[in-house]
């Protein structure tokens, strides 16, 4: 597996290879100090997605890692479903931050990295201080919606994913075109998603068994929905919801009764800007974050 992206000398970001729960992650760092921004990514993205964010992190005092997550780029992928449950997943996010020797955590997630987030919250598998989502529901809210048509229509492609090794193929046909095209035309402004990025997803998602094991995180969704199970669903620290309203997988309704679970909850919705929001208006996300996030190397 090669190394799925080259980040610029200059951008103080690098990539290493850590070891954690005995497995090994592709992870861009930055910065340093006992407080770690764990950032999550999704579907079919990479590390790479927080390429306008890990440095305005290490600016702020954070340690930042930015994994590939299970099944993505260089990190550990295997080849059943069953290893993409979530329990497996949340083992992973849990090892990543003990690999780290942080004493303080704040995750920052997108999407799929979005939903391990509220799961690892919810459950307190570590201590976290701090949560920053970008469009991904809070998991009751989503179950709420998907008991009704418009948000089952617009996750069709969950349906889809179930099929055996036929969406891999449609994705990757002709150089990647549909999977390249999930990011464009989901995209509003679309002059942020040039061939140059576009290749980047393309060439790490071409790796052998790479696409399967990135869909098979939704199938293993399917064939275990029991470990998908909020329980309360409630989240006892400071919560940053960030949305792209013109999210064409998410209905804005998937936000409806959030603030039920999530005492301390800030929202900041960003018109015009689809389901990509940190990577289509980087300036505005980032000068959310740094609104909110206190200084990563301030005392409590």
């Amino acid at each position: 597996m090669t190394q799925s992206w080259n980040p610029d000398p200059d951008s103080g970001v690098t990539i290493a290879r850590v070891m954690a729960g005995g497995l090994p992650f592709e992870v861009a760092c930055a910065g340093s100090g006992d407080h770690l921004a764990l950032c999550l990514h999704g579907f079919p993205e990479l590390h790479y997605s927080w390429r306008h964010q890990i440095p305005l992190l290490a600016d702020l005092g954070y340690r930042v890692w930015a994994p590939n997550l299970r099944g993505y780029g260089a990190s550990y992928r295997p080849s059943q479903v069953a290893d993409y449950r979530l329990g497996e997943l949340l083992g992973d996010v849990a090892a990543l931050y003990d690999a780290s020797g942080a004493t303080r955590l704040t995750l920052i997630a997108h999407d799929w990295g979005g939903a391990l987030a509220w799961y690892f919250a919810i459950r307190r598998l570590r201590p976290v201080e701090r949560l920053v989502v970008m469009n991904l529901p809070h998991p009751a809210c989503l179950a709420a919606a998907l008991r009704h048509w418009p948000q089952r229509r617009r996750s069709w492609y969950m349906a889809m994913f179930q099929l055996p090794w036929l969406p891999e193929r449609g994705l990757l046909r002709n150089n990647a075109a549909a999977l390249r095209g999930i990011f464009r035309s989901m995209a509003v402004d679309k002059s942020r998603f040039p061939d140059a990025v576009l290749d980047v997803y393309a060439r790490a998602a071409a790796e052998p068994g790479a696409l399967t094991a990135m869909i098979n995180w939704y199938r293993a969704a399917f064939r275990h929905r029991a470990e998908m199970d909020s329980g309360t669903g409630r989240v006892d620290v400071p919560v940053l919801q960030v949305w792209g309203e013109a999210d064409t997988a998410l209905g804005l309704e998937t936000l409806d009764g959030t603030d039920r679970y999530v005492p301390d909850l800030t929202r900041h919705r960003l018109p015009g800007v689809s389901h990509w929001v940190q990577q289509e208006a980087p300036e505005a996300v980032n000068a959310i974050l740094l609104s909110w996030l206190p200084r990563g190397d301030q005392a409590r």
